[in-house]
């Protein structure tokens, strides 16, 4: 027999086998191909992944044929009728979870992980805006397990025996498929599976069901990191911190000692929006924008939040760290050592207080507050919320907010640290009545880019009337005043309409790491005239910024951020995703830019270096949390 033959025969072999096994396990392969089939349309229609050359595209297509393999083979495990229905609820589990992820990353354009999905305590807040982000094509995900059950219902499958052989064999295809998808994935992206921070990169390369188990052996790891750490790793990066240390500007060093300081986090605002007017000519935010030309502004400003969203920029104006890659350090180490802000002014004697309208138990807000200092937390209990007409989805609107709060403001011992967290300009940019839509709608293709603007407009609106109650209380003169984006306020998901609203054709990676920069104003004792920094910064130099003027060192802490005073400081934004911006440069999706025009720089060597100190950066920070690392410190100061 020549090879020919050989070959023709091995052919027939395997064709008879491939259709005997289609033949004998039928309802297996049908519910493989329902599922690959469904998780590939979610990766090309619900979820944004960019795709560069073929080999991405043909990985990106099989990433979901190792899981659905693996997730069926446990029907084999059971005989009769029982496989039917073993087979139809993991499809139906499989098919949740895919919906979750299209909901979730059609909100914050990125992936569930373990640490968001144990924050129960959010749920209640955010059900109202959950369905908000419902869409009929979510029908395409769901639709079939409501239909699958009444044709399942008719087929018998009483005959069909378990064979835990065939579950051994098929686990072993799943882990064979996954082992050369993965082999493939490194080709494209070596050390892929060191990058937990890029999720996009993560599923792009070996799917959703495997990223979410990689995600659960995360957690697990994570878990133990804590017990297996020592005081040897805090030195490491307690030098690292010192080196990078920016001494303060002389001049403004302690200038405003023992004045009150009012922090205000302006929520979901982008800087696209300063001296940007509405369809009917009057600016969007004119109170801001007045506050800006009065004190001191950086235009170049980040903000630099993961999955904990409002919590992670608390986190980082408290303490110069970063939040986590995965969840909201908020819930995942609350119970930490940390040197924070509040704590930290207390040996000049400050009061620490938070205002903020809303559960107290959301972002696991008062846990962390006792843990880190905070004096007097301000919750919903603390307001008269009154009609429920007359507030958003996400609960009092911000002038009621701020009137409410002043006669609770001057009750506080002097010196304090306040801190203020605003409700109103909160997805989905919904208000209670026409009555307080200050400002006409964008027009744009995006129904949430539309209502921006409204929701932006009143929540500048109350901090107008904030501030001219803080004048006509005497309160104004003795305070240093920082207003701060906490994040963004529309998602990559609206790139087409913002790219409509800015009049470009489209949005390139580098416009969206710029739509990032978040307002950041300071206004000074005494100040009259403006004065605009260029400098780059982001949310973890706040804390080393506020501590400075009021003359508190800072070269004993440990923390990433630098003064925005000084002279000497390390001008650059790191995000979580691992972007990077800095004066010459913007590293951002694997692509180098220029950070003046834009365009793509092609020797890519020259953004290494500080893409190699942004990822150092941001594993110390995580090791630093993860490990609790900051009470050894604590140990050797007492």
């Amino acid at each position: 027999m020549n090879s020919s033959q050989r070959f023709s025969k091995l052919s027939t072999r395997l064709n008879d086998t491939v259709r005997a096994s289609f033949q004998e396990y039928r309802l297996f392969w049908i519910f493989t191909l329902l599922l690959w089939t469904k998780t590939y349309i979610v990766y090309q229609f619900f979820f944004n992944i960019p795709i560069e050359n073929t080999a991405q595209a043909f990985i990106l297509l099989i990433s979901p044929i190792s899981s659905t393999i693996f997730l069926f083979a446990f029907h084999f495990f059971f005989k009769g009728n029982k496989q039917k229905w073993v087979l139809y609820t993991l499809y139906a589990l499989a098919s949740f979870i895919l919906f979750a992820d299209a909901v979730y990353y059609r909100e914050f354009t990125d992936y569930l992980t373990m640490p968001v999905i144990m924050q129960p305590s959010n749920m209640e807040t955010l059900s109202t805006s959950f369905t908000s982000l419902l869409e009929w094509k979510d029908l395409i995900i769901l639709g079939d397990v409501f239909v699958l059950p009444f044709i399942l219902w008719r087929m018998n499958m009483k005959e069909n025996a378990a064979s835990h052989r065939r579950a051994l064999v098929t686990f072993v295809a799943a882990v064979s498929v996954f082992l050369f998808n993965l082999s493939l994935a490194e080709t494209e992206r070596p050390e892929l599976l060191t990058r937990s921070f890029d999720r996009e990169l993560l599923v792009k390369n070996i799917g959703t069901f495997n990223f979410h188990v990689y995600d659960a052996m995360l957690q697990t790891k994570t878990s133990a990191q804590k017990a297996m750490a020592d005081e040897s790793e805090l030195a490491t990066i307690e030098q690292f911190t010192r080196q990078n240390y920016a001494a303060p500007n002389p001049d403004l060093f302690g200038k405003y000692k023992g004045k009150n300081v009012i922090v205000v986090s302006f929520e979901s605002a982008q800087n696209f929006t300063h001296n940007m007017k509405a369809p009917n000519g009057e600016y969007i935010t004119p109170n801001l924008n007045k506050l800006i030309e009065e004190s001191h502004y950086w235009p170049n400003y980040y903000h630099t939040v993961g999955q904990g969203k409002t919590s992670d920029a608390e986190f980082a104006l408290d303490n110069s760290l970063y939040g986590l890659p995965r969840g909201a350090v908020y819930f995942t180490n609350a119970d930490n050592e940390y040197q924070a802000l509040p704590e930290l002014i207390k040996e000049d004697n400050y009061y620490s207080a938070v205002f903020h309208a809303n559960n107290k138990s959301f972002w696991n807000r008062d846990q962390m507050y006792k843990n880190i200092g905070v004096d007097q937390f301000f919750d919903e209990k603390s307001y008269d919320l009154g009609n429920p007409e007359d507030m958003t989805e996400w609960g009092l609107l911000d002038d009621s907010f701020f009137e409410q709060s002043i006669p609770m403001l001057q009750e506080l011992p002097e010196p304090y640290y306040a801190k203020f967290i605003t409700l109103t300009n909160h997805f989905p940019y919904t208000m209670p009545s026409e009555d307080y839509e200050l400002v006409p709608k964008f027009e744009t293709s995006s129904t949430t880019l539309n209502n921006f603007p409204q929701a932006l407009a009143y929540q500048d609106y109350a901090l107008g009337l904030f501030i001219d109650q803080l004048k006509e209380n005497g309160m104004w003169d003795d305070t240093i005043f920082v207003v701060y984006g906490d994040h963004y306020g529309i998602s990559t998901n609206h790139n087409n309409a913002m790219a409509e609203l800015l009049g470009k054709e489209e949005l390139t990676p580098y416009d969206v790491a710029k739509l990032q920069q978040v307002p950041f104003a300071v206004h000074l004792p005494g100040q009259d005239k403006g004065e605009v920094h260029e400098t780059i910064g982001s949310h973890v130099d706040m804390k080393p910024t506020i501590l400075h003027l009021l003359g508190i060192d800072t070269s004993d802490t440990i923390g990433f951020g630098n003064d925005l005073f000084s002279e000497n400081r390390n001008s650059r934004a790191i995000f979580r995703d691992g972007t990077v911006v800095t004066d010459e440069y913007v590293w951002t999706q694997s692509t180098c830019y220029n950070a003046t025009s834009g365009e793509v720089v092609e020797d890519t060597t020259l953004c290494g270096p500080m893409t190699e100190e942004a990822e150092k950066i941001l594993q110390m920070n995580d090791d630093l949390i993860y490990s609790d690392l900051l009470r050894f410190k604590e140990q050797t100061n007492e």
